[in-house]
């Protein structure tokens, strides 16, 4: 571009309001489920709604999830998050190519949240006077208005707290969604997933009930790095210096990085996700923006939800599965074998040019029944 950008907090903020202006345990009985779940789709007053008992949930980084019971206990409850925004430089690989990513706790993907259906959502969202610019949040699984964006609008300096019933069973992206703004702070990092959870756990589809040991939270994220004429990746002092020549790149559809959890080799070697054989292990992947295929080498997707709703009965014995962009999927599976499993967005040149794959560690006893070297290579 030949004409001088120069972006503040001010204008920013000014251009944005302009922009708005137009733009495991033990299962209850049948009967008490039933009872239980009669309360829960009947409409609550405000006083019942406050009545409800609060759960106070601490979130942790990803590929991580906080502690959680895949049953519900009781009745519905009121769980309290606390996201925090942060602005933030962030190295994306070997090179030292940089990002000013803007975070929802200081990760990307942000936290993982989990509920049970029919709980409410209480997210208290804060904008520290240090960052530059407005944030809001949108949930995927809320309803009204622009699933909490509308309600959520925090200028530096700023929190607002939004509460909401989760009525849908399922996996569900989140992301900041700020008037004029969407698209660079979705790429900058600002995206994240909540998981609710059915209040009688997964299942198959068919009864059977599906139950993990771990879960890992594998958040995809493209960014777009602008470069110099020499073909270098660039670097600039804030987000906004970067604002133009990023939404120039952005326009082009062509991402520079296309990482899992924030930085290509993020969930690799010594930070490579830990199994065992025989351990039966939920992969939640999320995309905000773009189009993912994964799929683990040398395993399966033993049940999956492409699309992350569990009310769906999950497809069997995947090789690959398809998760929409602005989507997440969750993937079940049984590890039948030790070894170094990749796992990848098969788009192979996203995953090995680009940095899409994670890994693997799985310990055990190696099975010859599932595979064996009949002939070690040789000369023929």
């Amino acid at each position: 571009m030949t004409e001088t950008f120069h972006i503040t907090r001010r204008n920013i903020l000014a251009g944005a309001a302009f922009a708005g202006a137009i733009a495991p345990v033990i299962m209850p009985s049948a009967a008490g489920a039933a009872e239980e779940n009669k309360a829960a789709a009947k409409p609550l007053t405000s006083a019942e709604i406050a009545a409800l008992p609060r759960v106070k949930v601490d979130l942790v980084k990803p590929p991580f999830v906080h502690a959680h019971t895949q049953k519900a206990e009781g009745g519905p409850k009121i769980v309290e998050f606390t996201l925090t925004i942060k602005e933030q430089k962030m190295v994306l690989d070997d090179k030292g190519t940089e990002v000013h990513a803007m975070t929802f706790n200081g990760s990307v993907p942000g936290p993982l949240m989990v509920v049970h259906q029919d709980d409410y959502v209480e997210l208290t969202l804060i904008n520290p006077d240090t960052n530059e610019l407005q944030h809001n949040i949108d949930f995927h699984s809320a309803t009204g208005a622009l699933g909490g964006g509308g309600l959520t609008i925090v200028n530096p300096g700023e929190k607002a707290i939004l509460r909401f019933k989760a009525t849908k069973a399922g996996v569900f992206v989140y992301h900041c969604a700020p008037p004029g703004m969407v698209p660079w702070h979705v790429t900058s990092g600002m995206n994240g997933a909540i998981m609710v959870l059915p209040r009688e756990g997964l299942t198959d589809g068919h009864g059977k009930e599906l139950v993990y040991d771990k879960v890992y939270y594998v958040g995809e994220q493209d960014f777009y790095i602008p470069r110099d004429e020499n073909g270098n990746f660039k670097k600039y002092e804030s987000a906004g210096d970067a604002m133009a020549d990023t939404l120039e790149v952005m326009r082009k559809l062509t991402p520079s990085h296309i990482v899992f959890n924030g930085a290509v080799g993020a969930l690799t070697g010594e930070h490579a996700l830990q199994a065992a054989v025989g351990e039966k292990v939920l992969i939640v992947h999320s995309q905000a923006n773009r189009d993912t295929r994964p799929h683990l080498i040398g395993g399966h997707g033993d049940y999956v939800w492409a699309t992350g709703k569990f009310r769906n009965p999950p497809d069997l014995d995947q090789e690959t599965w398809f998760i929409p962009g602005g989507t997440a999927g969750a993937a079940f599976y049984t590890f039948e074998q030790p070894g170094i499993y990749a796992y990848v967005n098969h788009n192979l040149i996203e995953a090995f040019e680009l940095g899409a794959a994670a890994h693997f560690k799985v310990t055990g006893e190696w099975n010859n029944t599932l595979m064996q070297a009949v002939l070690a290579p040789s000369s023929i």
